[in-house]
């Protein structure tokens, strides 16, 4: 009987994917990044110190190593599988809470009416602002360094979809414990409890995304919200405390507006990143941040490449803001080396204590101290 409820369930999801079995091909597939430098940071502890140091966090891009796979299973199906590890170099260690695969870890299926996997797997909006935040997670990229989570949406026990249709890509995901490292959110499915009659709800997470692309422009939007739980809170990067997230009806939302255009040797990307902490308690104030941002790359005929950008914070409820403005330049020594020189200043407001540097020990200035940035890195992908 289980024998067949496995076969039922498998064939449905090929019906879905449009595909039948047949003739099986195997791909398995070997890569990663390895990216660090040396940082000098201004105002980086109490004493309003200077720091010189080999972060741990990304430095142009995050360093990682990666197995991934597919399998032709005929008329256009294919099994697919992702195994991403991140690590620092700065000393070896894991990324993502110490996880083994803490990037990427999921199983799945792909066909013509798009791809389903199920596991740990980017949120949507991650894939919203992969093209508008033309800097990206570089470790001066300002909405990195304002909401970490946005460059690491990632959701535990989840199931995704993406379909691609022409120009417009649709997207959705729903975790059923979304235990996502790093962001300062909740224990995974079986460990997290609500504390109303909602409790099916309690830890649960789902966003959506919609896309359009063409080949000189693109729009994009996307929605995320996560529910409290049992030890859950809601991190908002700028010093004051975690909103806790107890109850199964506190939301931590975030949504999202951008777009980019191409004009060579040009690429202009923007947009908005709104987020709305909402809680149950009457002694908790719901906070909303709005974060808004501009960037650009001017390729260069031969090896250089200059990108930069603007990015502004506002939160009036707990009275902080923040600016942060960024460039890089990279030098492409072949397809696959490419060195670097990047600088970052931030501007906090006089409550705030955002950081340029995306954290990391002894990175985090004081109340209303602005922040200078200064790398010189190299990167190698494989």
């Amino acid at each position: 009987m289980m024998r067949t409820a496995l076969l039922t369930a498998a064939s449905a999801a090929s019906l879905m994917l449009t595909g039948t079995p047949a003739a099986a091909q195997n791909a398995v597939n070997l890569y990663g990044i390895v990216d660090t430098g040396v940082e000098y940071l201004t105002n980086a502890n109490a004493r309003n110190g200077s720091l010189v140091r080999v972060p741990s966090q990304t430095a142009s891009l995050p360093s990682r190593l990666g197995i991934s796979g597919s399998e032709q299973l005929g008329d256009g199906l294919s099994a697919i599988y992702t195994l991403e590890a991140g690590f620092n170099l700065d000393n070896g260690a894991s990324s993502q809470g110490t996880r083994l695969f803490g990037r990427q870890a999921w199983v799945g299926l792909k066909g013509s009416m798009g791809t389903l996997t199920i596991g740990r797997v980017y949120s949507m909006m991650f894939w919203a602002i992969v093209d508008a935040d033309i800097v990206g997670p570089g470790i001066y990229g300002g909405v990195g360094s304002f909401d970490p989570y946005i460059p690491n949406a990632r959701s535990d026990n989840a199931v995704s979809y993406r379909g691609v249709f022409g120009p417009v890509t649709v997207g959705g995901s729903y975790a059923l414990g979304r235990d996502a490292a790093g962001t300062g959110n909740s224990p995974g499915q079986g460990t997290c409890a609500g504390a109303t009659d909602n409790t099916h709800l309690a830890c649960r997470q789902w966003s959506t995304m919609a896309r359009y692309d063409r080949a000189t422009y693109g729009v994009a939007a996307a929605y995320d919200e996560q529910r409290g739980g049992a030890g859950a809170a809601a991190n908002l990067f700028n010093g004051a405390a975690p909103l806790a997230l107890t109850n199964a009806q506190d939301k931590d939302i975030r949504m999202q507006l951008n777009g980019y255009v191409k004009m060579a040797p040009l690429k202009l990307g923007g947009g908005w990143l709104g987020r709305r902490v909402r809680t149950d308690s009457a002694a908790v104030t719901d906070v909303r941040t709005n974060l808004y941002y501009l960037t650009a790359a001017w390729q260069f005929q031969g090896p250089w490449t200059v990108d930069g950008g603007h990015y502004r914070m506002i939160n009036r409820e707990q009275n902080t803001r923040g600016d942060i403005s960024t460039i890089r330049a990279l030098y492409h020594l072949s397809k696959r080396t490419t060195t670097y020189v990047q600088a970052g200043y931030l501007r906090n407001s006089d409550s705030s204590r955002y950081t340029l540097s995306q954290g990391g020990a002894g990175a985090t200035p004081n109340a209303g101290k602005n922040q200078l940035g200064l790398m010189l890195g190299v990167r190698h992908a494989f």
